[in-house]
């Protein structure tokens, strides 16, 4: 890899690293926003039950005196600007995952071209090296994890997960507990893809998806 090609992946490693810290910023205020629509729709539950529909004044057309009308016109207001406010935070969220979607497409497609150049380059040269026998196998990745910033790809073989490597392998609980154990830490990963051997740098962090990783990691027959 030339030292340009090396400093692309490095900006276009950072640049989606941003985007997943935009996206789970986004969804924390998501969440913001609902407990506080929650909120004010409990404060017009308390009101005698009355919506956001209810008429405020009785049968002879003065004010309800059964009802604190300045809480619940209160939360009304609050209740519609809230809901205008979800409704722009998701639209933010859409356009945020789909711009991160089409960067790891196009982050996939860069890593084919490279890795069939490096194949054909390989055939031109020696004989191809003893790889490294691996245990398990990556067989799928959410978008924007841990993994898929790490460049984690579907079909990875893993030879070597921190401390865990091919000698020592037992089960998946191996390589659980290094997962636990190393949570914000930065972790060796070696895997096999398409014939070739790559060095990455995974850190086990909480996301806006499952776990740490956000991938799902299977044993392979040995």
């Amino acid at each position: 890899m030339s030292g340009e090609e090396a400093r692309h992946r490095a900006e276009s490693s950072e640049a989606r690293a941003a985007a997943v810290s935009d996206i789970q910023e986004l969804m924390r205020r998501k969440e913001e926003i609902e407990a506080q629509i929650k909120a004010n729709y409990d404060v017009l539950e308390s009101q005698k039950g009355i919506g956001m529909n209810e008429p405020l004044v009785d049968c002879e057309g003065y004010p309800r005196a059964d009802v604190d009308l300045y809480q619940v016109r209160t939360a009304r207001h609050n209740i519609i600007c809230l809901q205008n406010d979800h409704k722009a935070v998701m639209k933010q969220v859409e356009e945020a995952l789909h711009q991160l979607h089409a960067r790891d497409k196009e982050k996939q497609a860069r890593d084919m071209a490279e890795a069939q150049e490096e194949a054909r380059s390989c055939r031109l040269g020696s004989s191809s090296p003893i790889l490294p026998q691996a245990f398990a196998k990556v067989n799928s990745i959410s978008p924007g994890s841990p993994a898929s910033i790490a460049g984690m790809q579907v079909d990875d073989e893993i030879v070597e997960f921190g401390s865990v490597n091919t000698q020592n392998f037992q089960s998946l609980q191996n390589v659980g507990s290094v997962v636990q154990h190393s949570e914000g830490k930065p972790l060796n990963v070696t895997v096999i893809r398409r014939g070739e051997k790559h060095q990455l740098r995974l850190i086990p962090t909480r996301w806006a998806g499952k776990g740490l990783l956000g991938c799902n990691i299977i044993p392979l027959q040995r």
